[in-house]
């Protein structure tokens, strides 16, 4: 038997660890499911799974918020100052709010990607308190 990695049934691995590197892909990781992990058949629009299962009323923009609260807990770990944490809370509290209204809410789930606004405050507070975290976007 040689040493090889066992299969990875996603076709990546997400990484354990608490230092900032792992915990900025668990986060880059989350956001990417939860806004961008599809594309909309026929366009170049992507969507994602915050905006699917906020078309199941009340209990589906509540699993959105929850998911989305994993994104603030990541960046407690991290250090964010609390009027950061704070903010991304109100990003995730406007999205389930205004989310739980029927058709309106949808629209609203799709556009407003309070989960991209929290990875944007993330990576600012990484890119200046941890630089050696920086990936470069292709």
């Amino acid at each position: 038997m040689d040493n090889q990695d066992p299969p990875r049934p996603m076709g990546f691995e997400l990484p354990i660890g608490s230092d900032p590197v792992s915990i900025r892909k668990r986060i880059e990781a989350m956001e990417h499911l939860l806004e961008r992990s599809l594309v909309i058949p026929g366009t170049k629009f992507p969507i994602g799974l915050d905006a699917i299962i906020g078309l199941v009323p009340i209990i589906g923009d509540l699993v959105a918020a929850a998911m989305g609260a994993y994104i603030v807990w990541e960046a407690k770990n991290l250090g964010l100052p609390k009027w950061k944490l704070w903010r991304m809370a109100g990003n995730i509290a406007i999205d389930g709010a205004i989310g739980a209204v029927p058709l309106v809410g949808d629209a609203f789930d799709v556009v407003y990607r309070s989960n991209t606004k929290n990875l944007r405050i993330v990576r600012k507070h990484l890119d200046k308190h941890h630089p050696h975290t920086m990936v470069i976007d292709q």
